[in-house]
Order: C-alpha cells, then sequence, then structure tokens
C-alpha cells in the first residue's frame, strides 16, 4: 500500500517537471528582437498583397493647413471671412514681430482692419470721463451674417470681433498694441469743440449793415 501511493504522488512532480522543460525549451529557440533599422518589415506592395499597404512619408502624415489662394472667389462668404492678402511668418518690415505669428488667432483678424478713436461725450448733461481714454474697436463686415432674431426683432450678428473694444489711455499706446498684433489701423481723430464767447453787450455794438448782427444767438 504504501508503494502504490508513493507511485501515484510522484506522478504529478515528474508531469510538472516535463512542463517546465518545454517552456524553457521554447523560450531559448526565440529568436533576438529586431533593433535595427535593416530588419524592420518592407512596405511596398507585393503581388497578392492586400491594397490598403502603402508607403507614406512624413510629410503626408500630417495635414496641410496652408491657405490655398487659388481658390475662385465666393461674393456670399468672402466679406464675412476675408482671407489677408498674405500671412505673417515674421519676415515682415517692422520693429517688432508680429505677435501672430505665435499667438494662434484666427487668420482672418489678420485681414481685418481696426479703428483706433476717442469717443466724444454725449449729448446729456452726464461726465465727460468716458471721452477721455482712446479706444479702438473692429470694422463693421459688409455681410457679416446679420439676421432679425425672430423672438424680439432684435438684430444679430455672426460677427464675433462685432462688440469687442479695448480701452487704452493714450492713442500712442493703441497704435503701439496694433503694430505689435500687426493689425491694420486707421485713427480717426476727435472733433474738438469751438467755445465762442458771448456777452450782451455785443448786441449794441455798431454794425455798418442796416440791420443789427444779434451775436449771441
Amino acid at each position: 500500500m504504501l508503494q502504490a501511493a508513493s507511485r501515484t504522488t510522484a506522478r504529478p512532480f515528474s508531469n510538472a517537471a516535463r512542463r517546465l522543460d518545454a517552456f524553457f525549451a521554447d523560450r531559448s529557440a526565440t529568436p533576438p528582437p529586431k533593433a535595427s533599422p535593416e530588419d524592420a518589415p518592407s512596405a511596398k506592395q507585393e503581388v497578392g498583397e492586400s491594397a490598403m499597404i502603402r508607403e507614406q512619408s512624413a510629410a503626408e502624415a500630417y495635414p496641410d493647413h496652408k491657405l490655398d489662394y487659388n481658390v475662385a472667389a465666393d461674393n456670399r462668404t468672402s466679406a464675412f471671412s476675408p482671407l489677408p492678402k498674405r500671412v505673417m511668418d515674421g519676415s515682415e518690415p517692422g520693429e517688432s514681430v508680429p505677435a501672430a505669428v505665435l499667438s494662434g488667432a484666427p487668420t482672418d483678424l489678420q485681414a481685418r482692419t481696426v479703428r483706433i478713436y476717442r469717443p466724444a461725450k454725449t449729448a446729456t448733461q452726464s461726465g465727460d470721463w468716458h471721452s477721455h481714454c482712446w479706444q479702438m474697436d473692429w470694422d463693421v463686415l459688409g455681410k457679416g451674417h446679420r439676421w432679425e432674431n425672430p423672438l424680439i426683432g432684435w438684430q444679430s450678428s455672426a460677427d464675433y470681433m462685432q462688440g469687442h473694444r479695448i480701452e487704452f489711455k493714450s492713442k500712442e499706446d493703441a497704435i503701439a498694441f496694433a503694430n505689435k498684433q500687426g493689425y491694420e489701423y486707421f485713427v480717426q481723430e476727435p472733433n474738438e469743440r469751438r467755445f465762442i464767447p458771448k456777452a450782451y453787450a455785443n448786441n449794441f455794438l455798431h454794425s455798418p449793415k442796416k440791420l443789427k448782427m444779434i451775436r449771441t444767438k
């Protein structure tokens, strides 16, 4: 009985040893990993291979986002999304490099013109504090996808730069900012009010004409 029991317990250990020997024998027979460019598989299409395999260079792997200036002009959308005559690449003459080269701003902004102006005082009796600073806003597009809101009747627009205004302390600061961003700009000088001194005694001054010249009006 003891001999039969020893035989039954020895069989599982012998089977496990055989499996381990076969496992290590298979690992020793595996080829070394491919580490050189010559070991890379060929991408050339041969007879009988799939037509989905093709050669592709590094330049073709990335999409081309350059503007195509040879496209026919579309009068319906050209005024809404103007294209610049030349995309800024940092080679423009000037004292500083335009920020549009690295800022990631939309290319449409390079074709927009900004206006630098100083707001006029309102006609009411309120103060003139808002007329001291200079502002910059973007030009109004002729066909900026404007429509009338059917709910209340308000005017809507798809121009994302329509309601933007930037304030500056002086005109020179606004011009420097426009030059740094690479914007085309024009300066609208403010209309200064001309005060005429008035006096009640001017009504009684001698006038060579037949009728008196009323100077207080």
